[in-house]
């Protein structure tokens, strides 16, 4: 691309615990267990069938009257492409352009661990240690619009003690702690340019760790044994980083408003605040019969609050932004459970993901709206031990943007597998 040089920027993004894509919209995790796998998490904050709910709801500890401990391990395996072309081009020339990755995102497992204690008729405790929230993407060093790209990676782990009190045979509360922890590494590169600056050579690197603290609370009113409902919120959390920034250009030299600064290759310290959503969800269960029940969810993300990805410096300020502009999304499913026999259940569900990238879509986010379709099965070993296997295929639409005046298409689709074992003692 003659006589252009790509602005570099920078985006946040995370993935969650082993470097897993998040698979919800934005960049959301939601694979939090292998039973809700198989309902795409239709249900998820009341159904209450083993541990795996305190990533939801902790007032559903209320229905556990032993110890129980659930252990989930997710593979997350995408399909994700961006596509681009130079200039303004007809969509089908678009496909056909040098601007393409057909490997956006990397797959990777992902685990999960809960344990809940009843402590006697009213309360319970419990600890769970999940992600909210994943992305990576990855780009090729010498990928001629590297500055747009280049590659992301955060690892995020939260710590969630919670406690539980049962207020009378109906109703029932929770409350908890959540401390989340974050590694991250945000590269850009040189793409083509006319500077001499050769295109694999880093503009921008920041890499760091950080802490957030939130909190969050959940309310179950129990009809009767086969019907009731849950109400659960998280409140929003900023992970803030601190680590090693540097850039390939020469120190001193600071490439525009919002950088990136050179510092000759060499460290100096850096930070950046990654602001995640609060989130509000509501779930009911309804056993029709013996054999089958049916179960739903409504979730509200608040991503209004991921407006922008701000690196910066003491020395510089700003060395690496890009605007967001990320808008309030949701999340609707409804599955059902067969309860074929006391050793077997099978479970079904489909879900829609509204994508919160609406005003200002991103190649290094490229989100779209998203169906997901799941099926899964638990197998009870015995009175104490059971064993739970759910799939999900997430079909993403296909969407057109402009950034920095070059058109992209992008389209993401993903197998998602889980196993879980579940104790109880």
């Amino acid at each position: 691309m003659t006589g252009r040089m790509f602005r570099p920027s920078v985006v946040g993004a995370a993935i969650a615990l082993a470097a897993s894509q998040a698979h919800s919209a934005g960049f959301q995790l939601v694979e939090h267990s292998a039973t809700g796998a198989g309902r795409v998490f239709a249900g998820e904050a009341v159904i209450a069938d083993n541990a795996s709910v305190l990533a939801r709801n902790p007032a559903a500890m209320a229905r556990f009257d032993r110890i129980s401990v659930s252990g989930a391990l997710t593979y997350i395996a995408p399909d994700v492409y961006v596509r681009g072309n130079y200039a303004s081009a007809p969509s089908d020339e678009v496909n056909n352009s040098t601007l393409t990755n057909n490997d956006v995102v990397p797959g990777a497992p992902v685990p999960a661990g809960y344990f809940i204690q009843p402590l006697n008729d009213k309360w319970a405790w419990g600890f769970a240690m999940f992600s909210n929230f994943g992305l990576a993407s990855e780009f090729p060093a010498d990928y001629p619009a590297g500055a747009l790209a280049g590659e992301t990676h955060l690892i995020t782990v939260n710590l969630n003690p919670n406690v539980s009190y049962r207020i009378n045979e109906q109703w029932s509360i929770g409350a908890g702690f959540n401390a989340v922890y974050g590694d991250a590494e945000l590269k850009r590169n040189f793409g083509v340019n006319d500077s001499g600056i050769p295109a694999g050579a880093t503009s921008a690197s920041l890499k760091g760790d950080g802490w957030g603290f939130g909190w969050n609370i959940g309310l179950m009113w129990e009809l009767n044994e086969n019907h009731r409902f849950g109400l659960a919120y998280r409140s929003k959390i900023d992970v803030d980083f601190e680590g090693d920034y540097y850039s390939d250009l020469p120190e001193g030299l600071i490439a525009g408003p919002n950088g990136p600064a050179g510092t000759s290759g060499q460290n100096i310290p850096g930070e950046l605040t990654l602001n995640l959503p609060d989130m509000l969800e509501f779930s009911g269960y309804h056993r029709l019969n013996e054999k089958f029940a049916v179960h739903y969810s409504y979730m509200w993300i608040g991503w209004s609050t991921f407006q922008e990805i701000r690196g910066t410096t003491e020395e510089y300020g700003t060395v690496l932004q890009k605007d967001e502009k990320f808008s309030n999304s949701y999340r609707v499913g409804v599955g059902g459970t067969w309860y074929m026999n006391p050793k077997w259940e099978l479970r079904a569900g489909v879900s829609f993901d509204r994508t919160p990238s609406r005003t200002l879509p991103s190649i290094s986010i490229p989100d779209n709206n998203r169906w997901n379709y799941g099926a899964g099965a638990t197998y009870h070993w015995s009175d104490h031990q059971s064993f739970d296997a759910g799939f999900f295929f997430i079909h993403g639409k296909k969407g057109a943007f402009v950034e920095e005046e070059i058109p992209f298409t992008s389209k993401g689709n993903a197998y998602v597998i889980s196993m879980q074992y579940n104790h109880s003692f």
